[in-house]
């Protein structure tokens, strides 16, 4: 589910995989951020911004164990999509609000476009990663 020079062979769960890695590691980033928010934020911005972020890991995780069906697996893939797409607008907002550097939020955002089209390519061709029905993950 990452970059080209990943094989199916050599990933054996979800963790494995270069776009959840990359997924978990910027959640983890904007966790890190989201700790000198203002208090105020607790339950709006910063809630909301932390919750997108694991429920992209989630759902990338979600996805792997529903390769045996390929609808539920693009789907899953789709929501992990969505869930990104909505942190770079926390990303936004949090840049705005003066709680994110500019700097800092144009490499969060560009890296969430690439993780996406990451997951975009997955979404075109999910085949390769699909399990036969038997098979036990």
């Amino acid at each position: 589910m990452g970059g080209e020079g990943e094989r199916r062979g050599l990933v054996r769960s979800h963790s494995d995989l270069e776009v959840y890695q990359r997924a978990f590691e910027l959640a983890m980033e904007l966790f890190e951020l989201s700790r000198t928010f203002p208090r105020e934020e607790t339950y709006s911005l910063t809630d909301q911004i932390r919750r997108s972020t694991r429920s992209v890991c989630t759902n990338l995780a979600e996805a792997w164990r529903k390769r045996r069906y390929e609808a539920a697996f693009v789907a899953k893939l789709s929501d992990a999509e969505t869930e990104m797409a909505e942190t770079q607008v926390w990303i936004q907002f949090a840049t705005k609000c003066g709680y994110i550097e500019r700097d800092a939020a144009t490499s969060l955002y560009r890296r969430y476009d690439q993780a996406i089209g990451m997951i975009v390519g997955l979404i075109r061709n999910p085949k390769p990663w699909l399990l036969p029905r038997g098979e036990t993950q």
